[in-house]
Parts: C-alpha cells; structure tokens; sequence
C-alpha cells in the first residue's frame, strides 16, 4: 500500500463489541479488520487481522468473518469501554502510519425508519433521527450511535457516514410492507415492514448481475442472508420489493436465537400461562429461540449438523425447521417477481453449509430446483458459484462484503461533497 493511499475506517458498533475495517478507497478487500468484544467486562479484548496487503488468502474472503487465512493477534482490553477499544485501534492505525490518510468513517447503523433511503453524511440532525429509530431497534441503535459518537470525539477532522441496514428496503410497494393493523398505527407510530440486512442484499443483487449474467435491467432474483441473524429478499431488477423481516429483525425466518414468525396470539397466551410482562416474552422470542430453542443445544448451525449425523433428534428437528420456513419463504417472496432467475445463498450459514443448502433447495423442486450434488459440496469458505443443474432458474452462492459496501458508500459520500466519486 502506498504512503498517500486515501483509506476509509468502517465501524459497526455492537452493544458489548466494536466490529472494525480499514479498506483502501479503491479495493474490495481490507488491509486491517479485527473486533473488540465483552466490552466493559474483565474479559474485554480486541482482536486484530492483517488484510489483503499482509497475509490476506486468495479467496478474496473478507478477514471480517475471522477465517483461517489471515494472521491475527488478540490483545486484553482490561475491561475497556467503547471508547478504549476505539483507542486502541487509532493507536495502532498510528503506529502503522495510517491515520492521517483517513478521509471517512462509515458506520453501520441498523435502522434508519422511513427518513433515510441511502447514505448519508452524519450531522447533529442526522444523528437525533437516528436516536429518534432506537425504539425500533433497541438492541442495535443506541450502540450505532455510540459508535459514531466516539468517532467523531476521537478524529473531529474525518467525516462520519451512516450506511443504514433498512435503506435498501424502502423502495418496497405499500403492499408489500403494509402490516393489516389500523392505519393510525403507521401514520402516528411509524408501524410497518422495514426490512433488515440491505447493505448485504444490496451487495449480492449487484454481485448476482455480473457472475450469473443478468440482464441488469430485466431480472428476479432471491437473497437468502443465513447467519445467526437470517433474511430474505426478493428483488426485481436491482431493488427490492418484498422482505421477510419486519418493523424489527424479529420477523421472518428461524434465526440463532430468534424464532422469526410466530402467532401473535402466542404473545397473549404466555404472559397467562407463564405470568410473564412483555419484556419477558420478547427475551424468550429473541434470546431463547430459534435453531437454540428447537434443539435445546446450541445456535451454531455448525454444531447443529454434527449433532444430527449422530442422531441428536433436536438437531435434526432444528436444522428441518430452519430449512422448511426458508423454503417457504423463498416460493412466497418469488411471486413479488415477473420472474424467478435464481436463488442466491449469503451469510455465514448461506455461504458455508452446504447441508443447509441441500435441504432448502430438496424443498423447492416446484420451482424447478435441481441440486447440483457434486457443486454444492465444494462451494465453501468464500466460493461463489452455482450449485443446481438447473438454469432457469438457478441457484448460487455469492459470499457477502458489507463492510466493503460500508467503506464504498463512505468514500462516495466524501467524494461527491469534494466534487469526485469514487
């Protein structure tokens, strides 16, 4: 890398971690990454990878999902804040003379309401808007405003860029992100489908034109983003215009952790039997759900596929319901399309299980799926390719890069405030 290459820090912010990434304006892969986790806690550490200029495998797969190929060192954080880990890292970008050439900041923030369709340099206005989301997210926006805050204290001089998870979501019609409850509650409360992990859907629609061979101006595609958070998206021509999460990442598909789609009658029915207030029943629906729920195991889908070979009927069960609900959401988000051209697999769990993958695709012989036995098996750790004998239409898998599309919208964003684009 050259002294003077501009460099762009993207920071997603987490309420006990800091996810971090430095790419070169230009490049698709980082030159540093790492995460500082248990923040706030004895056992507080951040993690360093060196990147494409320093170790990086040939895969192209990002260093941010923490595969083996890259060079890591962990250092204790000694129960370091937000703020000390950010330390931390700015140290070591000082150290390596890499500071100065920060020209942005991009942030990941989760949930952007109906304000935000795109990227946009943050401001004090920005930023309250943002704050103002928190009760949609409660999780997630608080720590992405954390976040950005600690940047700004830390380099005043850089500007910060918010890259929202729902931006990606808004072109979605009425009918699609309509929930059939009094219309009072959207106009006053703002209560309707949203749609989570854009940044990556976005990524892959783009990513599905160019190796599959779209037509650009003329396709239909489903994303299926697999990971301990998991999601679905149908998208026409380029935008997407049906989801599966919601007004929350609650909504949709079995998850880690999270049970996705319940009866809401099943709300009411809990806090009778079980004598419990609201925040009781969404920590079991968002803590205690899911893949971890079903098996009464683990959340690690990893896990879970070595248990059910050994006969683990929990499991077994885990991984058939994890596969049915995506197969049935991936036929219902087809009929937001003209047409169905593929169905793309991303995400951890999309990218790297190829157990998962046969067992959705085995359930979408109606759409006229065929598994490719032999692709399917080899298509792991950071491989794109097509996985089915059929082609019309096709499944593939495309590796995700959000923390690239992250960096990209920040360098554009700067850019075109100067003038230029990247």
């Amino acid at each position: 890398m050259q002294p003077n290459d501009p460099l762009i820090l993207v920071i997603n912010c987490g309420s006990s971690s800091l996810k971090f990434a430095v790419f070169r304006h230009s490049a698709s892969a980082p030159v540093l990454s790492g995460l500082a986790e248990s923040l706030g806690k004895a056992e507080a550490r951040i993690t360093f990878k060196e990147g494409e200029d320093i170790g990086k495998g040939k895969d192209g797969y990002s260093v941010l999902d923490f595969k083996d190929h890259a060079t890591k060192v962990t250092q204790s954080l000694d129960g370091g804040s937000h703020s000390e880990a950010l330390d931390v890292l700015l140290k070591n970008l000082e150290l390596r003379g890499w500071l100065r050439q920060i020209i942005a900041i991009g942030h990941r923030v989760v949930h952007g309401g109906e304000r935000f369709k795109e990227s946009i340099k943050i401001d004090e206005s920005v930023l309250a808007d943002v704050d103002a989301c928190s009760h949609l997210a409660p999780l997630h926006n608080p720590a992405n405003v954390l976040g950005v805050r600690t940047a700004m204290a830390k380099l005043p001089a850089v500007p910060n860029v918010a890259v929202f998870d729902t931006a990606f979501h808004q072109s979605i019609p009425p009918a699609a992100y309509t929930y059939a409850l009094p219309q009072r509650l959207y106009r006053e409360h703002g209560v309707r489908r949203y749609g989570f992990h854009g940044t990556s859907h976005r990524y892959v629609a783009e990513e599905a034109v160019r190796l599959l061979k779209l037509d650009p101006a003329d396709h239909g595609i489903v994303i299926a983003h697999l990971g301990n958070g998991a999601s679905a998206t149908a998208v026409l021509n380029g935008k997407s215009v049906d989801t599966s999460m919601g007004l929350t990442p609650l909504e949709g598909l079995v998850m880690g952790t999270r049970s996705g789609d319940v009866d809401p009658g099943i709300v009411g029915y809990l806090a009778d039997t079980l004598h419990l207030g609201v925040d009781g029943i969404m920590g079991i629906l968002n803590n205690e759900s899911g893949l971890l729920g079903i098996s009464e195991l683990s959340n690690d889908c990893r896990t879970l596929e070595l248990a059910a070979r050994d006969g683990h009927p929990g499991a077994k069960l885990a991984l058939d319901v994890f596969a049915h609900r995506l197969a049935r959401y991936i036929g219902a988000l087809s009929m937001s399309l003209k047409r169905l051209d593929a169905v793309v697999f991303t995400g951890g769990i999309g990218e790297n299980s190829a157990t998962v993958r046969r067992m959705t695709i085995e359930r979408l012989g109606a759409l006229g799926l065929r598994l490719d036995e032999h692709a399917n098996t080899n298509t792991i750790v950071g491989k794109a390719g097509r996985i089915t004998t059929s082609t019309k239409p096709m499944a593939a898998v495309i590796p995700t890069n959000e923390e690239w599309m992250i960096a990209r919208d920040a360098a554009n964003v700067v850019m075109v405030k100067q003038g230029g684009a990247v």
